[in-house]
């Protein structure tokens, strides 16, 4: 019989904000990575470097790179129009602010992804944030998520072994892997929490608003006092401590706006994503990814992480 000693651990499945990844790899690397054609490759070679190293780091076998398919979805534009109003280019397509060289790259990482047979899952009216909030409420544990948008704290769970490896700042050996108690003590709220003080806290780099005169701090004892949004205007009612006559008056004032955000904030678990996403170990199509590789430089890169 096996004992608690010898039980292999099991494998992690990494679930990765692919944009987040992308965008910190653009901006880290210098433009002079580049393709045998000049042209820059430093968030392609950045990206999979990552990849390549966080397989190292966690021993997963389980990979799903998720997308955005569609980064700003019309029903939460509907909800709050200020919704990352500030990355719009100034286009009739609406179509997100990115830097000139990065463009051709993010297709170049979705076609390298394709022919090595990296699971790629999106969907055409939801963010990638939510293709990883249902992923990871789906797959079996453990899952790890790789992510430096604060939105993903709301995805951990110590039940389903969920973490966040948390991105936002420093190299990869200083990313916090966080589960509840360090979310928690990180941000103040625990992680199933976390939507809620986001709606009122609100988030410049999402275009959320929040309740103007309610920062961090207050929104935490808010919810610490009365556990969610509901019970926090339901309290205005019949004040008491830590709401104030001056809170009262920000909370009914805008109760309306709080309500409209919540969904918006909160992230889509259900959606119909493919969860095959299993590490494969050759790839998917040899002949297109030798090519890419070529044509790309990354030839040393852009492969099956082991």
């Amino acid at each position: 019989m096996p004992t608690r000693q010898n039980q292999r651990v099991p494998a992690p499945a990494l679930l990765l904000d692919s944009a987040s990844l992308y965008y910190r790899s653009y901006f880290a690397l210098p433009e002079s990575m580049t393709a045998p054609d000049g042209f820059p490759h430093n968030a392609v070679r950045g990206f999979f470097t990552t990849l390549q190293r966080l397989v190292a780091r966690t021993g997963a076998d389980r990979v799903a790179a998720c997308w955005d398919m569609n980064w700003r979805p019309a029903w939460r534009v509907e909800l709050v129009p200020s919704y990352k109003t500030h990355r719009v280019a100034d286009t009739d397509d609406e179509s997100e602010v990115e830097p000139d060289t990065l463009g051709p790259q993010i297709g170049a990482i979705a076609a390298l992804l394709d022919a090595l047979g990296i699971a790629r899952p999106g969907h055409r009216d939801f963010e990638a944030d939510d293709v990883i909030a249902t992923l990871a409420s789906r797959v079996p544990g453990p899952v790890v998520v790789v992510s430096g948008d604060r939105d993903l704290v709301q995805v951990i769970d110590d039940a389903r072994q969920v973490s966040l490896l948390y991105t936002a700042a420093g190299g990869m050996d200083a990313w916090p892997l966080l589960d509840a108690a360090a979310a928690t003590t990180k941000f103040g709220v625990p992680p199933d929490r976390y939507a809620d003080f986001a709606v009122l806290r609100g988030d410049p780099s999402d275009g959320l608003p929040g309740v103007p005169g309610i920062g961090a701090k207050t929104a935490a004892s808010l919810i610490d006092a009365f556990g969610d949004l509901d019970g926090i205007l339901a309290a205005c009612a019949e004040p008491i401590k830590p709401l104030t006559p001056r809170l009262v008056g920000l909370l009914q004032d805008h109760a309306e706006a709080i309500r409209a955000a919540a969904p918006v904030v909160r992230l889509a678990r259900d959606l119909p994503v493919p969860d095959n996403i299993l590490l494969p170990s050759t790839p998917r199509d040899p002949s297109t990814l030798a090519a890419l590789q070529q044509e790309w430089g990354v030839a040393k890169f852009a492969v099956l992480p082991r």
